[in-house]
């Protein structure tokens, strides 16, 4: 009798450990015929509103690599990695009925652009008598083991996690299959696109970036044992997070979970593991804390549907001063606001595709609470550069520090001025991506508004020449500093 095929359709779930839509597709089926799409819309196309690049450069190198390992991962196994570009929708359907494949197995995703995709796709495999078959992977939690429906998820993150904590156990992640039997016969498995072949330019490597960022399962486990077990960072997580230079302030495993090259609940079984093994403290129990943002942030994607892309998000309640000036956000985008600390954190995103925790927060709020512009720019900017994008973290956050999002709390605005004194007490983040400022005493760094001419000459900066000109005066944060967050938001 004749095996019968499966398409294993990978999206954001680029890995073989953990992987639900792997294991039941190798179960159900004689063979399968692995396959990942460089989609045309996200490697071409352009935001939904504001029309910034799709997918910049950092996150497609990062994407390449990623399937550049698992093609070699499935390699390793006696398989292979079909790669395609265009459009899901249309290769899919084809690609069943060369192969003679009765289903199509893939991660259901939730937000509206994927799931248009997943929807036509599964439409034409009905017009011609096949199956989708869904899986989850990007999360810690089952909805089935959830105490309360999706419909019925707390809006407010402490009563959600107080719930699940208390009531839901986290599953084993799922081993990888001992045989993954591949159709092979007449098939043209293709050539795994360049950046140029994409549209995109070479990034440039930037020494000062926090990491290289290498895409791929392989590197993601190896930065998983790094963070555990050689460097022992965990144990310091929740003392560190907040830091803004180097490696090791913070996990850095956010752009491997946003492309699926490492499972969430492989990070938790290594965390128990940790708490086991070598020590269990407030530190190692924030990681996990981190996590449970993630998981939140998806459910109200998944609750609130297209309410988070919109101007008013969930709660509807758009503020009448957010307009849309270009200009304004251009200065703010390009790290041209003569503020060090906004200037510093979106400089190393443009540069590198990424920038820490604490700085997305403040350049957040100055964005919408100080320059009163469309939170939904910052947002799309974002999406547009982020190594780590994932899209119910990034709008779920951006959401919360526009102040309609899912939390009780009204006002979420960061002082500025208190927040660089206390995160970059020294100035050497703003040193390291403003090196105009380098001959500026930490003391004196913040406040460019209040240098004298006399202290610009010293400094060796010129104000609206060699430095913009502060597009706010400092001064509106000199007595406010009763609003900051100490609390930080997923695990970037």
């Amino acid at each position: 009798m004749p095996k019968r095929c499966a398409v294993l359709w990978f999206r954001n779930d680029l890995r073989l450990h953990d992987n639900e839509s792997l294991v039941e597709a190798v179960n159900d089926a004689g063979l399968i015929l692995p396959i990942y799409i460089f989609d045309e819309r996200l490697f071409g196309g352009r935001t939904r509103q504001f029309g910034f690049p799709k997918t910049g450069n950092h996150r497609a190198r990062f994407i390449i690599e990623a399937v550049e390992d698992l093609r070699a991962q499935l390699r390793q196994r006696g398989a292979n990695l079909l790669v395609r570009v265009g459009k899901p929708e249309e290769i899919i359907p084809k690609l069943v009925q060369e192969s003679l494949a009765s289903w199509v197995y893939c991660n259901r995703e939730r937000t509206q652009e994927e799931v248009l995709v997943q929807d036509r796709l599964e439409q034409k495999l009905w017009s011609i008598g096949r199956e989708m078959r869904y899986s989850r992977g990007k999360m810690l939690y089952y909805t089935a083991d959830l105490p309360f429906p999706v419909p019925q998820t707390p809006d407010v993150f402490t009563h959600f996690r107080k719930e699940v904590e208390r009531y839901v156990p986290i599953r084993e992640p799922l081993p990888i299959p001992d045989a993954i039997p591949i159709a092979k016969e007449g098939l043209d498995f293709g050539e795994i696109p360049t950046l140029e072949e994409l549209g995109l330019a070479q990034p440039e490597r930037d020494e000062r970036a926090v990491s290289r960022f290498v895409g791929g399962e392989t590197q993601a486990l190896q930065e998983l044992h790094y963070y555990f077990w050689e460097s022992q960072r965990v144990a310091t997580y929740k003392e560190t997070r907040n830091g803004l230079i180097g490696r090791d302030y913070s996990t850095k495993f956010s752009a491997w979970l946003a492309q699926g090259c490492l499972s969430p609940k492989k990070i938790y079984a290594e965390l128990k593991k940790f708490e086991r093994e070598v020590v269990a403290n407030d530190n190692t129990y924030w990681v996990f804390f981190e996590l449970l943002w993630r998981d939140f942030f998806r459910f109200q994607a998944k609750k609130h549907g297209n309410n988070i892309f919109l101007k008013g998000g969930i709660k509807e309640e758009a503020d009448a001063q957010w307009r849309e000036d270009r200009d304004l956000f251009e200065r703010w985008a390009t790290g041209q606001t003569g503020i060090p600390f906004i200037d510093a954190n979106m400089r190393e995103i443009n540069a590198t595709g990424f920038m820490s925790n604490r700085g997305r927060q403040n350049v957040a709020s100055f964005l919408v609470k100080d320059l009163n512009l469309n939170w939904q720019m910052g947002a799309e900017y974002f999406e547009s550069l982020l190594i780590d994008y994932d899209v119910a973290s990034n709008w779920g956050n951006w959401n919360y520090v526009a102040g309609i999002g899912a939390d009780p709390r009204e006002n979420r605005y960061f002082n500025i001025l208190t927040q660089a004194q206390r995160y970059d007490e020294n100035a050497e983040y703003i040193k390291l991506w403003c090196p105009e400022l380098a001959n500026v005493p930490a003391d004196r760094i913040h406040r460019p508004d209040t240098w004298t001419d006399q202290e610009q000459r010293d400094f060796g900066v010129q104000l609206g020449v060699t430095y913009p000109n502060p597009m706010l005066p400092t001064k509106k944060w000199v007595k406010k500093p009763k609003r900051d967050r100490k609390k930080s938001r997923s695990t970037y």
